[in-house]
């Protein structure tokens, strides 16, 4: 299995760099992804880690790619966010360590009710089929 390389900072585009590095946010509804029903995998786009399938990806109606789960909880780290004066979980690369998005309790309740609400920018999609 080919495993891809981590890409260096002074490879990403500024606005991946201000979200994955700076834990910068995408304007809702503008993203690549946030309207995607493509079927494959999402890898991150800093080191190409395996992180949602499509099979978890619902319309939130946030703006933002949303996800029920991840492919592989050993691909991500939660971790307490308490910037802006807010309480979140921080939905972090475990391979690289970017800043992808943050996970909620308000996502279906059939699912679990968890919703991954990540950046398009810090994703690729793999599609299958």
């Amino acid at each position: 299995m080919h495993e891809e390389k981590i890409r260096e900072d002074g490879d990403l585009s500024p606005e991946l760099y201000k979200v994955a590095r700076q834990k910068g946010t995408e304007a809702p509804f503008s993203g690549e992804y946030w309207n995607n029903h493509e079927k494959g995998m999402y890898h991150c786009a800093v080191c190409g880690n395996e992180i949602f399938s499509s099979e978890t990806k619902f319309d939130s109606g946030t703006g933002w790619p949303s996800f029920t789960e991840s492919a592989n909880l050993e691909n991500i780290e939660l971790k307490e966010d308490l910037d802006l004066g807010m309480n979140r979980i921080e939905v972090i690369c475990k391979k690289c360590g970017a800043h992808l998005g943050h996970v909620f309790n308000d996502g279906p309740e059939e699912k679990g009710g968890k919703r991954y609400c990540i950046n398009s920018v810090c994703l690729n999609l793999k599609k299958s089929g």
